[in-house]
């Protein structure tokens, strides 16, 4: 990964972090109270702020597995960073509008939600779109003429 790939290294960073929370969705002590596999069961608080649950960590530890396989190449990177953009704006829509079975979601990981939505497709916008190898002329001539 050089200078010039700075999607595949954003991806890489949004990923790590995903796996960091997700690994520390198992700690005792970052997480609070009793952590049940999925649902409104789990009573675990992560930083004492979000709800999580067994099923949420495993989901944050898969995301992030995700991206850093998809940060391979600057398109994938892409693909990791808008997908995830969706991902997390269903998420927002699910824990505003309808209910919280499956995965615990409190007010503040609806808005961490919200702002992971905004905060992945700005940085996917940020980064643009996969460069042209630089052994391809911008402007070929015709006819072989330079």
């Amino acid at each position: 990964m050089g200078r010039r790939d700075p999607g595949r290294l954003v991806a890489v960073a949004v990923a790590a972090v995903f796996l960091l929370v997700g690994i520390l969705g198992f700690v005792p002590g970052v997480t609070t109270g009793e952590l049940a596999f999925a649902g409104h069961g789990s009573e675990a608080m992560l930083f004492g702020v979000f709800a999580v649950s067994v099923l949420h960590n495993l989901v944050h530890l898969a995301l992030g597995a995700v991206g850093l396989a998809l940060a391979a190449s600057e398109r994938g990177a892409r693909v990791f960073l808008v997908g995830g953009a969706a991902i997390y704006l269903a998420l927002w829509l699910y824990g505003v509008l309808g209910p919280a079975d499956v995965v615990p979601i409190n007010d503040a990981d609806n808005w961490l939600h919200l702002f992971l939505a905004a905060g992945m497709a700005g940085l996917a916008f940020l980064v643009g779109t996969p460069r042209r190898s630089t052994n391809t002329p911008m402007h070929p001539t015709e006819g072989g003429e330079r």
